[in-house]
């Protein structure tokens, strides 16, 4: 009985201990280091981490009113890169383009717009720039089997460069599918982190788990594969239960080495979206 209650209290002590860690095979694990708030109309949909250590937030609140005017209604998870700001934007279900408008340091503002292929979705869920500053990684909404590579606009010299037509440089293809992908950001040139909303549970073990995906190579504009691993749930904790939570926007700090990723709490606690903070650790 004693070894039985021994080995219940050695198991017990390393689920505590591991709580709030995990890691894919031949990777750091993370654990969780804090958790701040932000408002939801104004900061909900995605973050980005600036060269200060501040946070560039982005939410509903967030669209311009030109450019709501021009039927772009949604705007994604944003990145920052070079000091530029990379949002994505997507229109009414009926749109036949999505649309990726870049800030400069100087405060100008380049729409490139991108007409969709056949089979594409409409969906413009995130901007993610690989770190050399030359590829734009997106991705679209439901069961998927990619990412989509597009060059990156200002920074690659393929690009307009004040705005304009913006086609598809080539695809992520993933070696299982993943769901309701809702913000992605590079970690190094081969890897990236995604927060899925995916709460079935089917796709893997985790509801809603940040899911890291490694690159064969870095993006170069040419086919890529990329090997999915889940890393764990994103937290659902708030003092209210009626109803759903929606994981959102992640950024990885690649200065001090924090990984954030937001959640929506349910019910009337949805006005505040929590950020969830991380630091790598090792064995």
């Amino acid at each position: 009985m004693r070894r039985q209650l021994a080995a219940v209290a050695a198991a017990f002590a390393a689920l505590v201990l591991g709580a709030g860690t995990a890691s894919a095979a031949g990777a750091p694990g993370w654990a969780e280091t804090g958790t701040v708030y932000t408002g939801t109309l104004g900061g909900g949909q995605g973050l980005a981490s600036r060269a200060d250590g501040s946070l560039l937030h982005r939410g509903l609140a967030s669209i311009p009113l030109d450019l709501r005017i021009k039927g772009w209604n949604h705007i994604g998870d944003p990145d920052i890169a070079r000091g530029h700001v990379f949002d994505a934007y997507q229109g009414a279900d009926t749109a036949t383009s999505k649309m990726f408008a870049v800030t400069t340091p100087a405060g100008k503002r380049y729409e490139y717009v991108h007409q969709l292929n056949p089979g594409e979705k409409v969906n413009n869920s995130f901007a993610a720039v690989s770190p050399d500053g030359q590829w734009l990684v997106s991705g679209e909404w439901g069961d998927q089997n990619r990412l989509q590579v597009f060059p990156a606009p200002l920074l690659n010299p393929a690009t307009p460069p004040t705005g304009g037509a913006l086609p598809e440089a080539g695809q992520i293809t993933l070696d299982r599918p993943v769901r309701d992908i809702q913000g992605c950001d590079f970690v190094t040139e081969t890897r990236l982190v995604c927060a899925s909303d995916d709460a079935s549970g089917t796709l893997f073990p985790e509801v809603r788990p940040l899911l890291q995906v490694d690159l064969e190579h870095g993006l170069d504009g040419q086919p890529v594969t990329g090997s999915v691993t889940s890393l764990f749930a994103l937290p659902q904790r708030s003092v209210c239960t009626d109803g759903t939570f929606e994981a959102e926007g992640v950024d990885y700090d690649a200065a001090d080495g924090t990984l954030r990723a937001e959640v929506i709490p349910p019910g009337v606690c949805a006005v505040t979206t929590a950020v969830y903070e991380y630091r790598q650790v090792t064995d």
